[in-house]
């Protein structure tokens, strides 16, 4: 292993009942820790969330209700993962914004002190995005070849930006284009209504407040209503329209939200 440690390394991944940090649980984890010497530990185990598992996050890792019913709760092998992490630094993938507050979410749960002011945390995808930059001038050189002269002029941005777009078309025509979940939007073709359709198959704002799930309905995207049909939590929850209305939200999030409540009252 070309890493240079000092303290062990765990690199860890999480499968989850859902992506809200506070409200979800851990449904599998592995842990493989690297020690110094090179010696490589795996513990990967099934946990029983101790709720229903949502079938949309079934359907992405692959975990039913009834592979986990007989399995332990997290509570109830909190001290012994404690243990095996102790002193250990910790890496994965985006595990910044998502499997290191889930895993002190559950620890703190579990009445188990997991502290990690201590350790060393690796992100690998902010490394990344950190190295391969995700702008104009990146684009430009990785599907042009060329540098871009006169960057953030519009003109010059402008001109690059059709030059990105033609190398893309003739790079990835007849590809599928999948999401970060693994599901595939559609085929990369040279027209433009193929084109907005996979880039822009569950926009409902502008803002990505509200976005179609694999039903067709508009759902929240954020807050605690996140996933939720919009329509039904506006039934349920007359003010929570008139919060968004008075709140900070785009002009466009509020038509769209106007829309989606009007409909409602006319079914």
């Amino acid at each position: 292993m070309f890493l240079n440690l000092k303290n062990p390394l765990v690199i860890f991944d999480l499968e989850t009942t859902g992506t809200n940090v506070v409200n979800d649980r851990i449904v599998e984890y592995s842990f493989v820790k690297v020690m110094p010497d090179g010696d490589v530990i795996k513990n990967t185990e099934k946990v029983n969330p101790e709720r229903p598992i949502p079938l949309e996050s079934s359907l992405i890792h692959g975990i039913y209700d009834k592979d986990v019913k007989d399995k332990p709760t997290f509570k109830a092998m909190a001290k012994e993962l404690s243990s095996f992490l102790h002193g250990c630094d910790l890496a994965g993938f985006n595990i910044l914004k998502f499997d290191v507050p889930v895993l002190v979410e559950e620890f703190l749960r579990a009445d188990v002190d997991f502290d990690i002011s201590k350790r060393k945390l690796l992100d690998a995808q902010k490394i990344f995005h950190m190295m391969e930059k995700r702008t104009l001038t990146a684009a430009y050189k990785f599907y042009c070849g060329k540098e871009l002269v006169d960057a953030h002029s519009a003109e010059a941005d402008t001109l690059a930006t059709l030059e990105v777009l033609d190398a893309q078309i003739k790079r990835y025509e007849g590809e599928s284009l999948m999401d970060l979940k693994g599901k595939v939007l559609g085929t990369i073709e040279n027209n433009v209504e193929t084109l907005h359709q996979i880039t822009n198959d569950n926009m409902v704002d502008l803002a990505g407040r509200f976005v179609f799930n694999d039903d067709g309905i508009e759902v929240f995207n954020f807050g605690k209503h996140k996933g939720q049909a919009v329509e039904d939590v506006l039934k349920k929850e007359s003010g929570y329209y008139d919060w968004m209305m008075k709140g900070d939200f785009p002009m466009d999030t509020k038509r769209k939200l106007t829309e989606i409540k009007l409909r409602g009252f006319q079914r």
